[in-house]
């Protein structure tokens, strides 16, 4: 049966990054809640490959705030959550049945990395349905050693992302998606109709950067992923990942 369109697919049309929050707190509880119903994210093998870090020491959050480069997405919000694909649980789940953990492989990884999105995401949704906004922090993966060190993350657990809840204290427009045809292909994968999408949604995206009310500039699209893969990123990844423990066979 047809369902009509609803309130959580109107939610999740109007999600915008927020850098900025204003000065209230989140209640502990309320937080709590927002897990809770996080939890509830589809899991591989219901490994729960995950584990949350929620940063509540000042001194602790300047830190990561200069380590990721992120200070004012995390200095002014009242919450910052630290994701981290975690398989150290489930070593403990397989000690108790005297079975070594056979960790060190790409899938397992994968199913740690893809829970751990799949939950946050599950928050950001549950957070912005009761009025707060949030930000993706990737920049944690700049120095994840260091911030491993300071949450003492232990081997087999490594951070991915953060992420920071709070009252926004700004608004955004709402960036255009690619359109559906570019991203949704039937039955098989068709890449002959990428030039002719590509150069329409460089069109609308190059009137958004212009038109839009903050950071207003002149590019497109393709503009800013060619500039994004100009150059390698975090290659430090790599060994940082081996000293957890993730050799990847």
């Amino acid at each position: 049966m047809q369902q009509p369109w609803n309130w959580l697919s109107e939610l999740m049309t109007r999600h915008y990054t927020v850098r900025k929050y204003k000065d209230e707190p989140i209640p502990e509880e309320t937080l709590h809640q927002m897990i809770r119903a996080a939890q509830h994210a589809a899991s591989s093998n219901f490994l729960q490959a995950y584990s949350i870090v929620h940063v509540t020491d000042v001194q602790m959050k300047q830190e990561i705030a200069e380590l990721s480069k992120n200070p004012q997405q995390i200095l002014t919000a009242p919450v910052f959550l630290l994701f981290c694909a975690d398989l150290k649980r489930l070593e403990y789940a397989c000690q108790k049945h005297g079975t070594p953990i056979r960790h060190d492989t790409v899938e397992s990884l994968l199913v740690a990395v893809v829970d751990t999105a799949l939950v946050a995401q599950n928050l950001a949704l549950a957070a912005e349905s009761m009025g707060y906004g949030i930000c993706y922090i990737g920049g944690v993966r700049n120095n994840p050693a260091e911030i491993s060190r300071l949450v003492n993350l232990p081997d087999k657990t490594f951070p991915l992302f953060g992420m920071t809840i709070g009252v926004p204290d700004e608004q955004h427009e709402v960036k255009p998606r690619l359109m559906l045809e570019a991203v949704l292909h039937e039955n098989r994968y068709d890449e002959t109709k990428y030039p002719e999408l590509l150069d329409q949604y460089d069109d609308v995206m190059a009137r958004y950067y212009n038109q839009r009310s903050a950071n207003r500039k002149q590019t497109n699209w393709t503009e800013t992923v060619a500039a994004y893969f100009s150059e390698e990123r975090r290659l430090h990844m790599r060994d940082f990942l081996a000293s957890k423990g993730f050799l990847l066979r």
